[in-house]
């Protein structure tokens, strides 16, 4: 069977993530290798990954994957320690696909996210939640995940936390280990 580049690149850049020392996700973050260039790799809206026009359909490899990405000044990359490969991302890398409310030790309300790769994230002043609107005026939610990169939390989800939300003045908003997040106007305002 003969190989394309671009199915080779794809396989040395799993091979290095799966040699990526610890448990847990890689320090990416400190990792500054000498080589760096682009890899086909799309991240649609949907939070679906595709290599050279084809959807990814292993979801091992998407999640390993999306533990190397790293958010820098002029995009977002794959990074192990022996190469950085820019990728394309529609919107966030992420999706979050669920949201679970809880209570912490002092009685105050936890929002917990899952994301598409498995990713759970508690939502607070480390990891803020923030609204943005598109040009229709059409909400368009995200949460902080890590260093960076933030998850598009979808609308199931997002009608689930204004349906948690409370008014404040006007604004319909949630809170997360003492943090208030600003969901938008109520209705009327």
């Amino acid at each position: 069977m003969v190989e394309t580049a671009g199915k080779s690149k794809l396989e040395g850049v799993a091979a290095a993530v799966k040699q990526a020392p610890g448990r847990g996700l890689p320090p990416v973050h400190l990792w500054n290798p000498a080589h760096s260039g682009e890899i086909d790799i799309l991240i649609k809206r949907d939070g679906s990954w595709w290599h050279e026009g084809a959807r990814i359909g292993r979801e091992r490899l998407v999640r390993l994957f999306s533990t190397v990405l790293r958010k820098d000044a002029d995009g977002i990359w794959l990074v192990t320690p022996v190469e950085k490969m820019k990728i394309a991302v529609e919107d966030a890398p992420f999706v979050a696909v669920r949201v679970d409310r809880m209570m912490d030790e002092d009685g105050r309300p936890v929002l917990k996210f899952l994301t598409n790769v498995g990713d759970e994230v508690e939502a607070g002043p480390e990891n803020p939640i923030r609204v943005a609107n598109q040009a229709g005026g059409e909400p368009r939610p995200y949460v902080h995940v890590r260093r960076g990169l933030e998850a598009l939390i979808g609308r199931p989800v997002f009608y689930e936390l204004v349906e948690m939300a409370q008014d404040r003045g006007g604004r319909l908003g949630v809170a997360s280990h003492g943090a208030w997040f600003d969901l938008g106007a109520t209705e009327g305002s």
